[in-house]
């Protein structure tokens, strides 16, 4: 019969390696949160401030055809490519998703995905709804997803009125698909109203948290409460 031992009051259950804060590190496998939303909506402020809040998060840099925005470099906010180079990648299976918007094409490269995973790290993506259904194919155990919701469709106009770079016409193909968009809200894990940015970044920073907590996540969590005896 295996006895153990009565930990002190104040004594810490044993961990083999500290973190910054002093709290036991657990391995675990890195989590890819998905973050869809009419364009407009907010998907991309609020995972620029979640990798703002959170350094270690990795945002997944996207593939494009499109031309670059001012002020936008490549490698940084997108990989800029032509049609046929897109097309080429798409064949060669280096794409975990892709999908043609407006007529560009857009993707999210496979190799850095699957490597940050592996080492624990998570993963932001802004992609719409059907990279969503394909990443969610590719990586089922991976995947938490945050649809974000406008507070209404006048508002979600006003806010696209407000672009620069948008046309008139580009706007009006924007509701359009906006309509198309919500329409798949159902398909996600999760969903948030954008009335408010900062109680918005907050919500999406507890979908994170949860995720990260996860039983199934935690593949060092045996090896650690193995260490408390019971």
């Amino acid at each position: 019969m295996t006895h153990s031992r009565e930990r002190q009051p104040g004594e810490r259950p044993p961990a083999h390696h500290q973190g910054p804060a002093g709290g036991p590190v657990v391995a675990r496998r890195g989590v890819c949160l998905v973050i869809s939303a009419p364009s407009g909506a907010g998907k991309s402020t609020i995972a620029n401030a979640l990798r703002a809040a959170e350094p270690r998060l990795l945002h997944s840099v996207s593939v494009t055809t499109r031309q670059p925005r001012p002020g936008e470099t490549d490698g940084v906010h997108y990989h800029f490519r032509s049609m046929e180079q897109f097309q080429q990648m798409a064949e060669a299976g280096e794409l975990l998703e892709w999908a043609t918007v407006f007529g560009r094409g857009y993707g999210t490269p496979r190799g850095p995905v699957e490597s940050a995973l592996a080492e624990g790290r998570d993963m932001v993506f802004d992609i719409d709804w059907q990279g969503h259904r394909q990443i969610r194919a590719a990586l089922p155990d991976d995947v938490i997803s945050l649809f974000v919701l406008p507070p209404s469709l006048a508002e979600l106009e006003r806010r696209l009125c407000n672009r620069a770079s948008d046309h008139p016409e580009e706007i009006e193909r924007r509701m359009k698909a906006a309509r198309d968009e919500i329409a798949h809200w159902q398909e996600f894990d999760h969903v948030i109203i954008n009335a408010d940015l900062d109680r918005a970044i907050g919500e999406a920073r507890s979908v994170l948290t949860a995720a990260r907590l996860q039983t199934r996540r935690q593949a060092g969590l045996a090896a650690f409460v193995a260490g408390f005896g019971a």
